[in-house]
């Protein structure tokens, strides 16, 4: 036997806070070493964070990075333990993104990344140059105050693996695994039986089963132990870093950590058995032949032993059943957890939220419920960090400390109901219910008389006097008189925020809170500069359909029964005066219903549809219950108004990344935002395709086939099937 102890982790890094990073990094190497581990592998850039962005195009980044590298390497860090440390490195003219691995005080090796993440969320062809030589190892000179610091000039630098005298390790970063050839098959044909991934991925909803299954199909017919290592928390930004840190062993799963946690450093330890993976190898046949003949890896020696023979007192990882949460469950923890890093790092005092008593604000207050919950219960476990910043948030004095959720809310969280002549009671007495179910500080206002105020100054400039449009106004006056009330909640919302410490002699301020979803930031069915505006929003990229199954699911598993009832409820603005035969909705006020959109956001985003596009993929999709003038119709209707609201796109409230079709447009979905809304090219083309298609009749059977052709294929298409699909697009 040749057996092995590891560790990998998470940890919570804050882009550009080198100290912070660094206290991260000797906590997680000093675990790892009382564990009896002879590797250890961290996150990618971890060193700087990972979201450091421009910030890697200033050499002062880059110069830090080196001196917090040196001081690890003079210190005992390093001694009798091989580390993975990511950090950008400049060699020549080019900036790479480097995992610098380090044993006994000297650098053994550079790995640059060569196939760099540069979609969706990633940026990293903006920032770093991909590594495209596989042939050599290129000597790399040390900066001057390293080499004569660690007595080292050069370095190897470039692909490659670490030979040691009883096994082979090599680096794989991150998107290198997910790539069409990944490193780690041709490294295994070289003989590599330890990979080391530093990752920097972020959490998206249901999507940790497609990283685990990549790294399971890693090891699964060729081999090896697979150490993955991850970011855990904000690390300044939208996205939320998931964990989940684990080893695997031929496919198998021996060790995981968490996904969501508050910890800022969490250790995942597998102790294995090379021989295993030497075992499998040649057992297969396939393997055999393609090693034979295998194109060469350069390789470092190093004559140094990482492995130790049979003891009994070791004992061996096992197999284990993969952890997964639900759906429902990432969206408390996910949030919950960011929520805690911006609150903690940012220097508010609080949370306030306008509460409507509808099913976005509701799911807000849950969610900041669901952060209180989480840092009572670490701080009896004990976690020394998360009591220390749950006591300075909430100004404990005297040796007192956070032990009840709800007291502990009534402390950081103001919530505010601010009613209209156009509120029901409904919606004010679900808002107190569950402010009182949460623990927030709650307060319940009027504001009609602000809005009367502003409209007879209205009045005094323009002699007019704006109507609803069920007392006789127009769509102008009605959609004005909506928009005032919004906006004033806005206003108001950011008034308390600053002001309300200081009324409860409370040093510091309150972060406001938005509550818009990603469907109605998708189809523009927001007010700009209304309660979506906001400091920051932790559900600003979940849908509403997933917001109400977290919904019910919150009622029963955080406690907060009134939560049924709000989900129970048709969604409505309640910016319209409620009458006897009228009651204003959203779905009826967007001409689409949540559902519907969520299909229109995945073929636009995901699959890439125009307006005929998706028109074809619906005429699949919706054909056997729709007509093809009537999903055209549909489909107009939605890029009118998603290209009419594109603009509020540009001022959306720094939104939680959580949904793969989200239309955030910082970074994530970049398009224009001044639009032709009539489409007269696209528009015309669906014209033309509904006349083809003898547009007044359904298309599609009812079972399956084509209208008239009962032998064709009557099957959906992948995009089409892919629409209601709330997995696609990973």
């Amino acid at each position: 036997m040749r057996l092995l102890k590891v560790a990998t982790c998470n940890l919570n890094q804050w882009a550009m806070d080198f100290d912070c990073n660094m206290k991260n990094i000797k906590e997680s190497i000093s675990r790892a070493k009382e564990a009896g581990a002879v590797i250890r592998l961290g996150p990618e850039l971890e060193i700087t964070g990972y979201g450091c962005e421009d910030h890697f195009l200033e050499l002062d980044t880059v110069n830090h990075a080196w001196d917090c590298l040196k001081e690890l390497l003079l210190g005992d860090w390093t001694d009798g333990i091989l580390c993975s440390f990511g950090m950008p490195i400049i060699k020549g003219s080019e900036r790479y993104n480097c995992q610098v691995l380090c044993l006994n005080r000297k650098i053994v090796m550079i790995r640059p990344k060569m196939w760099l993440a540069n979609d969706g969320n990633y940026r990293e062809l903006r920032w770093f140059t991909a590594w495209k030589q596989k042939d050599c190892l290129d000597d790399f000179l040390l900066p001057s105050d390293i080499s004569e610091s660690l007595s080292q000039t050069t370095v190897p630098f470039g692909y490659g693996y670490i030979q040691f005298l009883d096994t082979a390790v090599a680096a794989e970063v991150c998107e290198e695994l997910f790539s069409p050839m990944p490193p780690h098959a041709e490294l295994a044909l070289n003989g590599v039986e330890v990979f080391m991934n530093a990752s920097g991925s972020h959490h998206q909803l249901r999507k940790l089963d497609i990283r685990l299954r990549a790294l399971i199909g890693a090891t699964h017919t060729r081999g090896g132990v697979y150490m993955y290592s991850n970011h855990q928390g904000c690390d300044g930004g939208r996205l939320y870093y998931d964990g989940c840190s684990c080893v695997v062993v031929n496919g198998d799963v021996v060790a995981q950590g968490s996904q969501f946690s508050l910890k800022d450093v969490e250790m995942v330890v597998a102790q294995v058995d090379l021989d295993a993976v030497a075992s499998l190898r040649g057992s297969i046949s396939s393997f055999q032949e393609q090693a034979s003949c295998k194109p060469k890896v350069p390789a470092v020696s190093v004559p140094y032993k990482l492995c130790e023979s049979f003891k009994l007192q070791m004992l061996l990882s096992s197999p284990l059943k993969i952890q997964y949460h639900s759906p429902e469950e990432e969206i408390a923890f996910g949030p919950g957890c960011w929520l805690w890093d911006y609150l903690r790092r940012s220097g508010a005092s609080g949370f306030l939220l306008p509460l409507s008593g509808g099913a976005d604000s509701s799911s807000v207050a849950a969610i900041v419920g669901c952060m209180c919950q989480l840092v009572v219960k670490e701080v009896a476990n004990g976690d020394e960090q998360v009591k220390a910043d749950a006591i300075r948030i909430g100004h404990y004095a005297d040796g007192q400390f956070p032990t009840d959720s709800k007291e502990f809310a009534k402390r950081i969280f103001y919530t505010v109901y601010m009613g209209t002549e156009n509120s029901s009671d409904a919606t004010r007495n679900r808002a107190k219910i569950l402010a009182e179910e949460v623990g927030s500080w709650h307060l319940d206002v009027s504001i009609d008389g602000v809005i009367s105020a502003l409209l007879s100054l209205f009045q005094t400039l323009t002699g007019k006097r704006p109507r609803y449009k069920v007392d006789g106004g127009s769509n102008i006056e009605n959609l004005g008189l909506q928009n005032i009330q919004a906006r004033i909640r806005m206003v108001l919302a950011f008034m308390l925020a600053s002001l309300l410490p200081w009324v409860h002699s409370k040093p510091g301020f309150y972060l406001v809170l938005g509550s818009s979803n990603v469907d109605e930031g998708l189809r523009g069915y927001l007010t700009k500069y209304d309660c979506s505006s906001a400091d920051i929003n932790p559900i600003g990229s979940i849908s509403k359909q997933d917001l109400r199954s977290f919904l019910k699911w919150a009622a029963v598993h955080l406690g907060y029964s009134s939560l049924a009832e709000v989900e129970a409820a048709p969604p409505t603005a309640e910016l319209e005066p409620i009458r006897s035969n009228y009651s204003q909705l959203d779905e009826v006020d967007m001409g689409m219903t949540y559902e519907e959109l969520s299909v229109y956001g995945r073929m636009r985003k995901i699959f890439r549809c125009g307006p005929v596009s998706m028109f074809k993929n619906l005429c699949y999709k919706w054909g056997t219950k729709l007509t093809p003038v009537e999903i055209g119709d549909k489909v107009k209707h939605f890029f009118k108004y998603y290209s009419i609201n594109r603009h509020k796109m540009t001022v959306l409230t720094p939104s939680y990344h959580a949904e793969s079709y989200s239309p955030e447009d910082n970074r994530f979905d970049l398009r224009q935002f001044l639009y032709n809304a009539r489409w007269p090219y696209q528009f015309r083309k669906i014209d033309q395709l509904v006349q083809e298609l003898n547009g007044d009749s359904v298309a599609i059977s009812d079972k399956g086939g084509i209208a008239n052709d009962r032998s064709a294929d009557g099957g959906m298409g992948v995009v089409a099937a892919g629409s209601g699909n709330p997995s696609a697009g990973f």
